[in-house]
């Protein structure tokens, strides 16, 4: 694979370019400036005053997907959401949701991929808002959830491993670059497989992890090394994809309905791997953290720094570039 292909593929991609879109609204909003809370997570983790964590996530769906495949913008409006509260350690407890539609047809078809969705993964839609008289069509749903043991963006550390797991029993759902191996799987699978993630966590095998988003598994990977104010060394030949799949496509703008990037301490890494592996799920170790506050990629013997921490941040949720520079220079 061309590194330097790549990067300039990356920097370019609209995954990486909306994610950097989030520094601006956490510098306007103050978002955890005046909380315990940290910002940058899968979901807002709430410390419980008898013990656990109370998670809470929203997403929001581009008009041009609800628009174009109504039925499965409902499906995933409750998916991506429940993998969130996973990535955490937690299990989900209840979904709302707030949508508009440009008729009663289309609606029904976008409440109908909620439906759908939340009887698969057993988890119930609550109640919500709608209006079927819009201009256009828009999808936002919610989830509430609960985690005994806390996986975060921010406790990866230097010599970490980085751990790829995803399900490559599926296919892209034209022309969107999600990977879909939810809608057509047993029920009983799905949540089988989910449930693997806050095991990890209350096993204490697992430090840290995030759900693959539409930044892809290099812009995904990013955010958590940001939030963890680490580097790591990345091999994008290590991370698992589907024979027939496009490299670079897979890396920067694939959206698995299964796939996480773990954080995990070297001695665990075996367990974990084996118990991704036993429920038929690809897994294998695609990198390790290191303290040099970026990202090198790696393919073969060829070596790229995609990201410099210290000098441009992403997202915006880990330590300031000018902190940065000041310890640096103190």
């Amino acid at each position: 694979m061309n590194l330097y292909e790549l990067l300039d593929a990356l920097h370019d991609s609209k995954g990486l370019t909306h994610k950097r879109d989030i520094e601006a609204v956490v510098k306007t909003l103050s978002l955890g400036a005046h909380s315990d809370i940290k910002v940058g997570d899968d979901c807002a983790a709430i410390p419980n005053p008898g013990g656990g964590y109370t998670l809470f996530a929203i997403e929001g769906f581009l008009p041009s997907f609800v628009e174009r495949d109504p039925w499965f913008a409902g499906w995933c409006g409750i998916m991506v959401n429940l993998s969130d509260i996973y990535s955490m350690g937690g299990r989900p407890s209840a979904v709302v949701d707030a949508l508009w539609s440009r008729g009663d047809e289309a609606m029904q078809a976008l409440l109908k991929g909620m439906a759908d969705a939340s009887r698969t993964y057993g988890v119930p839609i609550v109640g919500g808002h709608s209006n079927s008289r819009a201009d256009s069509g828009h999808l936002a749903v919610s989830v509430l959830g609960h985690a005994n043991a806390l996986l975060t963006s921010f406790d990866a550390e230097a010599g970490d491993l980085l751990i790829a797991a995803v399900d490559l029993r599926g296919a892209y759902r034209e022309p969107f670059p999600h990977w879909n191996c939810a809608t057509d799987a047993p029920p009983e699978r799905l949540r089988g497989d989910l449930e693997l993630l806050p095991t990890l966590a209350e096993a204490g095998l697992c430090v840290a992890a995030k759900d693959i988003s539409q930044a892809g598994w290099i812009g995904t990977t990013m955010m958590l090394l940001e939030c963890s104010a680490i580097g790591a060394s990345l091999d994008v030949d290590a991370i698992p994809k589907p024979l027939a799949a496009d490299a670079q496509r897979w890396l920067l703008s694939a959206f698995p309905s299964f796939g996480f990037v773990l954080a995990v301490k070297p001695r665990h890494a075996e367990q974990v791997i084996a118990r991704f592996h036993a429920r038929d799920l690809a897994c294998a170790v695609i990198g390790q953290c290191n303290d040099s506050r970026k990202l090198e990629l790696r393919s073969g013997s060829d070596r790229a720094i995609a990201w410099d921490f210290s000098q441009q941040a992403l997202i915006g949720c880990g330590p300031s570039v000018s902190n940065t520079h000041e310890k640096a220079h103190a």
